[in-house]
């Protein structure tokens, strides 16, 4: 014994959502040691279009958490052994040759400015073109259509553009002053950009950008590099320090609660209600999202509701400002409060949810919200009750379209914010008709962030390992008679986008 003690290993995790950064530190037994967050806003200039300030948000929270998260748990920078970032998935952020983002970034598939761009690679690509070349029918999810937007509406910023990002890379180029975007995102987001095995394709670049404006593709868990002696200044960790390559927070979600085999399905309950199916093979259906994984070897379904937690939260600002009110006094949180209001039933009203456009499985970025089936016996109450409904319906809807293209779903893993509200998760599985698993650790997608930094740096050795290590938590059943009665919710859900399409656009 040389009397020298060996020095305590951490893995920081940062994720930077819609309206909130968390970031956790984790310790050697892949535990969480401490945890900081950061709340910010999220800019909506105009009908569909959402925006984040990449530097005033993105590397701003970044800072502030890593430091918060140093300072108050005492673990110096020294023995942080590798980092994982995470940021809203399919962004696009224009940055110049100093990594200066040019104009504030377009938002994931939310942000539908570039519907007109969307229709007319439609029409030059025709139909065959479209699946050939996306894999869908292009939607507000793909990067390709806002590069294409930005390069026909704010030329000027086009042509300063050095680097097209989305926000991992972004936070990876800030950290380590390297441009990567993780493979899955690269292939998934960007298409038809990037080739199948990860390459720019030039040909078909040249319809929205140079092949130098994009960033190489890697592996999740690769180290994109290390930190850089100006941001450990900014970020108070020290240079010389692992990063590992990051992804989206969706991706990161799935990650933390062992979604990295063929079968696993997570929905993500946050200010959007996103999915992600992993399977051993590849599906080409156009009605559904596929492509390949984060996890090396496997394939995805993904997809989603735009309005989750916004719908929550559009309903607590307008019904429930009495309790907003009194949670800004210092009273009980309104979230809470709120559950002495929920009736048993919402009373026959209906709620779709669209009231930010909707992506899967109608994708239909001009799609309004409905509540359908007022009468005076409703009150807000009722109301609140529809929406947690409506959200579990469009849920339903998904895994029912999971099921119709040959991939089985036995269970659900619920992840994000809205896991809190127990009544909300039973209503899930009384909808479905599905089991809903709500994992031990549910922190979210900053601690499937620490995870993969533990993964890229040696301290796990496979995503197998990894999923051993999450321990699971709480499950709700689904009552047979309530998925009965749920029959005719689920009924009217259905038929009421199609009977109001029109209707919708009209509008």
């Amino acid at each position: 014994m040389n009397g020298v003690r060996a020095v305590a290993k951490y893995y920081m995790g940062i994720d930077i959502g819609s309206f909130e950064t968390k970031g956790i530190l984790m310790n050697e037994a892949f535990e969480v040691t401490a945890a900081s967050t950061a709340a910010h806003t999220m800019d909506n200039p105009a009908p569909n279009c959402f925006e984040h300030d990449a530097e005033g948000v993105w590397w701003h929270d970044f800072c502030t958490v890593s430091r918060a998260l140093l300072e108050e748990s005492g673990v110096s920078a020294a023995e942080i052994a590798g980092v994982g970032a995470s940021v809203l998935g399919c962004d696009c952020l224009p940055v110049d040759s100093e990594c200066r983002p040019l104009r504030k970034a377009i938002l994931y598939g939310i942000d539908a400015r570039s519907r007109g761009e969307m229709e007319w690679l439609t029409e030059y690509y025709g139909e065959e073109g479209v699946l050939k070349r996306f894999g869908h029918p292009i939607c507000s999810d793909d990067v390709a259509a806002k590069i294409l937007w930005i390069k026909n509406h704010e030329p000027e910023v086009y042509r300063r553009t050095h680097k097209f990002l989305t926000g991992s890379s972004y936070i990876t180029a800030k950290l380590t002053g390297n441009y990567v975007v993780d493979q899955f995102l690269a292939k998934a987001a960007f298409r038809p950009l990037y080739r199948a095995d990860g390459t720019v394709d030039e040909a078909e670049c040249g319809l929205y950008c140079r092949p130098e404006q994009l960033c190489e593709c890697r592996v999740v868990t690769e180290l994109a590099g290390t930190v850089t002696s100006e941001a450990a200044a900014q970020t108070g960790l020290l240079a010389g320090t692992p990063v590992i390559v990051g992804t989206g927070d969706s991706t990161s979600e799935a990650v933390s609660v062992g979604i990295v085999e063929p079968g696993d399905v997570m929905f993500q309950f946050g200010s959007s209600l996103f999915f992600y199916y992993c399977s051993d093979r590849e599906v080409t259906d156009p009605r559904v999202h596929g492509g390949n994984y984060t996890v090396p070897g496997t394939y995805s379904v993904s997809g989603g509701t735009n309005a989750a937690g916004t719908l929550t939260r559009w309903v607590r600002d307008n019904f429930f400002a009495d309790l907003v009110a009194e949670q800004e006094r210092g009273g009980r949180e309104a979230y809470s409060a709120m559950m002495d209001y929920l009736p048993e039933s919402s009373g026959g009203l209906v709620c779709l949810p669209y009231l930010a456009g909707e992506r899967m499985p109608i994708n239909d970025p001009d799609a309004k919200g409905v509540l359908f089936g007022l009468t005076l016996e409703h009150d807000r109450g009722h109301i609140y009750r529809a929406a947690l409904e409506g959200v579990a319906c469009s849920l339903s809807q998904n895994v029912r379209l999971m099921e119709e293209v040959g991939l089985p779903v036995s269970g659900i893993t619920a992840v994000g914010g809205g896991t809190k509200n127990p009544a909300w998760m039973q209503i899930v599985a009384d909808v479905s008709g599905k089991d809903v698993i709500v994992p031990e650790v549910t922190v979210g997608a900053s601690y499937g962030d620490a995870l993969m930094a533990a993964l890229g740096t040696g301290a796990l050795h496979s995503f197998a390992e990894l999923k051993s290590v999450i321990r699971p938590g709480r499950v709700y059943r689904p009552d047979a008679g309530r998925h009965r009665a749920y029959g005719t919710l689920r009924e009217v859900y259905d038929a009421l986008y199609p009977a109001t399409r029109e209707l919708m656009h009209r509008l």
